[in-house]
């Protein structure tokens, strides 16, 4: 039952081992498209020569963010999303608007992948954001568009955007308040200077994902360092997806990826995957309700990094068959899942899942390899063990690790900090215990804005 800023998870638990699930009949689910693949497309597309018809994409607050700003540089689009689809005219690199005023949101994709692209191109491109993505960092990759040649001017000249906040005017300038490396500024880009950079990616594969697909407009071989191994998943996905367009990369010794010039995009008829991410979240349902679950047309070859949570959920005992409709989970055998050390370095947008069915585990769970989540949405590291401990769940906290014991969780009102990720993946947590409530739910249409409509229906027992 939902209130009007709260969703109050029903516990389902009891009457989901009445309802007779079984590997040949599991919870049967589908998801929206991916929105790290839904941006990629969007910018790949603009990149190519001539139209490209993307079916499958994802319509959320993010990725309508991305289509806006797209089409306010000038673009041609054709949008139908009854259809999930989106035509795009590319121009082969060219940017139609030497000047446009672009507000983000919180769409980490759209501003890190736009600020690339425009910061590399030729023109004035004044860049605005939501308080939440003005927090987010964004220093590394400005600072890399600075030694390419872009000049970045603090501030800035703030556009609509202004109007959310209810204390500027369309066209006036921020004064006060602006911290060097992070949302508004100003792009004064004129194209490419250098063939070379080097990036940091401890707080954002974003960064770098950036550069390569841009990386095509530079007139000589281009090549991009790097420093971090974070998000290295993503990184490949990125590439795969810039293979598909028609554009190659190759890995160089000590860490780096090379460009050869003379390579364009191609335009095309682009299929998007189902959100792994998404997906995710029912997948936990299935050691969590001992119940098998299954995911239309999500497979273990998808592009998506977090396709390597379902290995995790086999660690603790799960057991996933990859069948033509999709992967299936099925529980553990008796209906016990084991606690695990897992390093979540490659699919981290998921520690907030595993956090959340942590506490119903045979023994603890260790999560690793996060310290960058510090710096999404939210401090997600901290919000975990927030929540945790106000449901009465012993956490302890590292610098880039969570450990959470087993434990029957307490009524609590779970604050979201205006993270998908955290009201999504608590939830779950409320399926097992009474009196598990969500502050703010619709904080969810930032990548999946029917999540809760849709859990709604799957556990009174709808197919989708």
């Amino acid at each position: 039952m939902k209130a009007e800023n709260r969703y109050k998870v029903p516990c389902v638990y009891d009457s989901m081992q009445k309802r007779g699930f079984s590997a040949d009949a599991p919870l049967t689910v589908s998801v929206p498209g991916s929105k790290s693949i839904t941006n990629r497309a969007m910018l790949l597309a603009t990149l190519a020569e001539g139209v490209s018809t993307l079916h499958g994409v994802l319509f959320s607050d993010d990725s309508r963010h991305f289509l806006k700003c797209v089409q306010e540089l000038g673009f041609e689009t054709s949008v139908d999303e009854e259809k999930r689809s989106i035509k795009v005219k590319g121009l082969g690199g060219a940017v139609p608007r030497r000047e446009a005023d672009l507000y983000v949101g919180s769409a980490g994709t759209a501003a890190r992948f736009l600020t690339a692209y425009l910061g590399l191109s030729r023109g004035v491109y004044h860049m605005d954001a939501s308080e939440q993505m003005r927090r987010r960092p964004m220093a590394p990759l400005l600072d890399a568009l600075k030694a390419l040649g872009c000049r970045v001017v603090p501030g800035g000249k703030c556009g609509e955007a202004g109007f959310e906040e209810g204390h500027l005017q369309a066209g006036q300038l921020w004064e006060g308040h602006l911290r060097e490396g992070h949302f508004p500024f100003t792009l004064h880009s004129s194209g490419f200077h250098g063939d070379s950079i080097r990036i940091n990616i401890d707080a954002s594969s974003q960064f770098l994902s950036a550069l390569l697909i841009v990386s095509c407009l530079c007139e000589r071989d281009f090549t991009t360092w790097i420093e971090g191994t974070h998000g290295m998943a993503y990184i490949q996905m990125t590439r795969k997806m810039m293979e598909q367009f028609g554009v190659h990369t190759e890995e160089c010794t000590g860490g780096g990826f090379r460009t050869r010039a003379g390579q364009r995009y191609r335009a095309m008829e682009y299929q998007i995957e189902p959100d792994v991410s998404a997906a995710c979240y029912f997948y936990a349902m299935s050691p969590l309700l001992h119940i098998p679950v299954l995911v239309n047309q999500v497979h273990f070859d998808s592009l998506q990094g977090d396709a390597a949570f379902v290995g995790i959920l086999e660690r603790m005992g799960c057991r996933a068959v990859d069948k033509p409709q999709g992967i299936i989970v099925e529980p553990p055998a008796g209906g016990v899942f084991h606690g695990i050390t897992a390093d979540m370095s490659a699919c981290s947008d998921q520690a907030i899942t595993l956090a959340a069915i942590a506490p119903y585990a045979d023994s603890p769970t260790t999560i690793t390899g996060i310290g960058h989540i510090r710096h999404q949405e939210s401090n997600r590291i901290s919000a975990i063990v927030t929540e945790l401990t106000k449901m009465g769940i012993r956490c302890e906290e590292g610098e880039s690790s969570i450990r959470i014991y087993p434990g029957r969780p307490r009524p609590s009102v779970v604050e979201t900090y205006e993270d998908h990720r955290m009201a999504m993946g608590f939830a779950l947590t409320g399926l097992r215990s009474e009196g598990i409530v969500i502050d703010n739910p619709g904080c969810c249409r930032k990548t999946f804005e029917d999540y809760f409509e849709v859990l709604d229906r799957v556990i009174r027992g709808e197919k989708l």
